[in-house]
């Protein structure tokens, strides 16, 4: 062997050896599992065959902007409650108000740079925001009024329980297990307030055309965006301290991993609330439940998927979400959703208390021994495991139908009533003001009951 090909073998060795340090690079957080192990899973198998480019691979540079991203909470709010300050209430009156007529018990956050670069951010539409676009995706999202809240609850919600990275933060605050009704209603509400847009025949009213009135600066949206910002940045400060204890007894120690004064493990976990998961659940609230939509019949074109997902990208963005991490398109969600759930430790046992709490919800309301309560219930579970896979509704101790597909028979109900409205002003008025009714009835509970909108 000549000395050209042993350093062509030296040189190759090399080049092995740097692959594979990158290849395990992704894994330097105990959270975060080899890119195949969960290959067998329904819903990246479906992904995959579906939603995926024949020649797709996962990015190398994907998995390092999504490792970093578990270190990276939302620095300028972080900064302010690091200094004790809460900002929600003072940010939405200095930017609505006049603020000549407004006064501080002191200087301390007109004078603070973080303060200073949420009102900018705040005060005005960025340059990238097409409102137009916005006002397209808004129509689409809310046109399936009564589909969103099956979505939200059994895709977008029931999807996310069996990652314990997401699902330990709402345990150890008590989030949706001893909260489930308002924390519901209020992610609800929330999902309402993005996609609220005016009615055609009022598009001249408040002396704004239509489009510029979707998140518009003082909107519901706006508003709600702010408080959600603050809320998880209290939430995300009080998991760092340890001070979150709702999980004690819930869920074991060791699958905890606390650090041994029992605060939150941010080299196994990452930051709670992070920039990664963060975009996870903007993908939850956008592009699962477009694609549910789409699974149960919705006809959404490429330019309303793509108003969707802008719509949702300014709501990311004032919650504090860093813009150059979102990916750009549908088929950039998808790589970008496939790579996370590819890499994330699945701990079924951390979801389930949640997954129960969500799915008991109908006969909590309707009481134990009530017919429509369960069969709510197992409509709900159907919709779970046809949408997500029965390995996940298995993993999340779901019941499971006989007459699954009987049962999934009342969601095209729902779908025909959704789509009678587009053509039929009587059933749409009708619709509308059952729609108009459920929310008012929905912001008075939670305006009596929900200390959050107190």
């Amino acid at each position: 062997m000549d000395s050209i090909d042993r350093d062509k073998i030296v040189h190759s060795s090399a080049l092995d050896k740097h692959a594979h340090k990158n290849a395990i690079n992704h894994q330097r957080h105990g959270r975060t599992t080899a890119i195949d192990d969960h290959s067998d899973l329904q819903v990246l198998k479906r992904i995959k065959r579906y939603l995926l480019p024949k020649d797709f691979v996962i990015s190398q540079d994907l998995l390092n902007e999504m490792v970093a991203g578990y270190d990276i909470g939302d620095p300028l709010a972080d900064d302010l409650a690091t200094d004790g300050i809460r900002f929600a209430k003072q940010l939405q009156q200095f930017i609505i108000d006049d603020k000549t007529n407004l006064r501080f018990e002191d200087n301390t956050l007109i004078n603070h740079p973080s303060f200073n670069a949420l009102t900018e951010q705040f005060s005005r539409h960025p340059d990238w925001f097409d409102p137009k676009l916005a006002h397209i995706g808004a129509i689409a999202y809310r046109r399936y009024p009564l589909m969103l809240i099956w979505l939200l609850r059994n895709v977008a919600l029931m999807a996310g329980y069996s990652i314990p990275a997401l699902s330990l933060p709402l345990i150890q605050t008590g989030a949706l297990m001893h909260d489930a009704l308002p924390r519901l209603m209020r992610t609800y509400a929330y999902i309402l307030a993005v996609s609220e847009h005016p009615q055609l025949h009022s598009a001249s009213q408040h002396g704004k055309p239509a489009i510029e009135r979707i998140l518009a600066i003082g909107s519901e949206g706006w508003q709600q965006s702010i408080k959600v910002r603050q809320i998880h940045t209290l939430v995300r400060q009080n998991l760092l301290k340890g001070k979150a204890k709702a999980a004690n007894g819930v869920i074991s120690n060791a699958d905890q991993h606390h650090l041994p004064d029992g605060s939150w493990n941010a080299a196994y976990w990452g930051v709670p609330i992070n920039q990664t998961d963060m975009i996870a659940t903007h993908l939850q609230f956008s592009l699962l439940i477009m694609r549910g939509l789409r699974l149960l019949g919705a006809r959404i074109s490429t330019e309303e998927a793509e108003g969707i997902l802008h719509l949702w990208n300014l709501a990311s963005y004032w919650m504090g979400v860093d813009l150059q991490r979102l990916p750009k398109d549908e088929t950039a969600c998808w790589k970008w959703l496939y790579t996370y759930l590819s890499i994330q430790q699945l701990d079924f046992k951390m979801g389930q208390p949640l997954a129960k709490a969500l799915h008991d919800l109908p006969r909590q309301l309707m009481g134990e021994d009530n017919r429509r309560g369960r069969f709510v219930e197992m409509v709900n579970a159907s919709v779970t495991r046809t949408l997500v896979g029965d390995d996940i509704g298995d993993g999340l101790n779901l019941p499971k139908s006989k007459i699954r597909f009987g049962v999934l028979s009342s969601v095209p109900i729902l779908f025909a009533l959704d789509t009678a409205r587009q053509h039929n002003s009587t059933v749409a008025h009708k619709l509308e003001a059952f729609r108009a009714k459920r929310q008012d009835n929905m912001n008075w509970w939670l305006k009596k009951n929900d200390d959050y909108y107190k």
